[in-house]
């Protein structure tokens, strides 16, 4: 990993402020972008790129392309029926040209990806790289999905790979989360950093200070996550992830009336099923629980739409059932998620719905699974100590959960207040 930081500090003299940068999952944007829209430039760009290929059918790059910005829009919009668009398109290119097609098998990789069939995504992004091994955006496809599946070594060799080809914003922030997985927070923010000083476009922009707003949040640092969260949203006044961040500060300085009508306008422009989730909870926390019943129906449809276009996500299926109260069927969701993927999210969620169904002595090779790369956020260190509690073992127990509130004591507006009542209960003195 030491690797990544020295590569990155000989690459940086390679960046220009004229230098095309791919986000995770991102398609390239032609030309200055700073006065418009997301959404309206990717309508724009389908509607070219459709003419040009009603022109020209024949064109498999633009075909490729098409396919790309099918996904970008799905992920912008949060409209997973944009998916089979983007595979038709990815599809089509591959049936015009199947040898040397590096660019339809990104497509199509990056939309695995997003559908978190990380197998398949794998699959299609070693195909990429056999088609031409120096395509960086298929290090980048095949980084994200080794990353998922809990294969940490091959990740960071990927990544690695896709900083030695193209150093940039797409590689970088990807070896920061890297980073990030292994507790090496410092080195994570100032390879985030980088990103920020070699993005140009707005969006990009908009993109780095967010992430270098959840990595302050992340260590509790409130303050700085608020300046960098309040200049994404000047770098990108439509940028939805800039508004999340600012409603969880607002819920995490305890102001819960303006988290709420954070939350609400949050919802109502891109209805994310996580984000009606973390809506619908503290709406339970400020009593209205009919409000919160309804957030989590609409969470539950959100999930319906997702996997009715190809989409798996057993983590969100537990999560809905740990807010219905059914631990039994999260734990179903939650190993079958295991199952496919090792990542430590998976881990911890697996963990934290044993211990919601009583069975705390089978969660607890989970939890230590889930901070067994060093990441260590506080949740991850709050549930393993709420564990350590439901096993009797105060000691272990007033370990973690001193980590976690130590960690960022506003990790959670509901689960905070109730790990310093167990850390006392526990014989803590925080």
């Amino acid at each position: 990993m030491r690797r990544i930081l020295s590569a990155v500090v000989l690459a940086a003299a390679l960046l220009t402020a004229a230098a095309l940068v791919t986000l995770p999952g991102r398609a390239p944007q032609p030309g200055p972008v700073a006065a418009a829209r997301p959404a309206d430039l990717l309508a724009d760009r389908i509607a070219r790129t459709q003419q040009r290929l009603r022109d020209v059918p024949g064109d498999w790059p633009g075909w490729a392309g098409l396919g790309a910005a099918y996904l970008e829009q799905a992920r912008i919009t949060a409209d997973p029926g944009l998916y089979a668009k983007a595979e038709q398109a990815a599809g089509r290119s591959l049936k015009l040209r199947r040898d040397g097609n590096s660019d339809a098998l990104v497509v199509l990789g990056a939309l695995a990806n997003a559908r978190h069939d990380f197998g398949t995504a794998r699959d299609r992004a070693r195909q990429a790289i056999a088609a031409n091994e120096h395509g960086a955006d298929a290090y980048g496809v095949l980084a994200d999905a080794l990353t998922q599946l809990g294969d940490a070594a091959g990740a960071t060799t990927a990544v690695q790979r896709m900083l030695d080809l193209r150093p940039g914003l797409a590689a970088y922030t990807r070896a920061s989360y890297d980073l990030e997985l292994r507790g090496e927070r410092a080195e994570a923010t100032a390879l985030m950093r980088r990103a920020l000083d070699g993005a140009v476009d707005p969006h990009d922009i908009a993109f780095c200070r967010v992430q270098l707003g959840d990595l302050a949040f992340g260590r509790g640092d409130l303050d700085t996550a608020q300046v960098s969260y309040t200049a994404a949203a000047a770098a990108d006044p439509s940028s939805i992830a800039a508004r999340h961040g600012l409603a969880r500060l607002q819920a995490a300085r305890g102001d819960l009336s303006g988290a709420l009508a954070g939350y609400a306008e949050l919802t109502a422009r891109l209805p994310q099923t996580t984000t009606l989730l973390e809506y619908a909870g503290l709406l339970r926390a400020a009593g209205r629980t009919a409000d919160a019943g309804r957030q989590l129906r609409l969470a539950a449809a959100s999930e319906r739409l997702f996997t009715a276009n190809g989409g798996v996500d057993g983590l969100v299926t537990a999560a809905l059932a740990l807010a219905a109260d059914r631990p039994g069927d999260a734990v179903t969701a939650a190993r079958a998620e295991w199952s496919r993927r090792q990542h430590p999210d998976v881990a911890d969620t697996l963990a934290w719905a044993l211990h919601a169904a009583g069975r705390d002595a089978e969660a607890l090779p989970y939890a230590r699974r889930a901070v067994a790369t060093g990441g260590r956020p506080a949740a991850y260190a709050y549930h393993l100590g709420m564990i350590h509690l439901g096993l009797g073992d105060r000691a272990a127990a007033r370990a973690e959960l001193g980590r976690a509130l130590a960690t960022n004591p506003y990790f959670s507006p509901v689960d905070a207040p109730i790990a310093r009542r167990a850390l006392l209960a526990a014989g803590g003195t925080r």
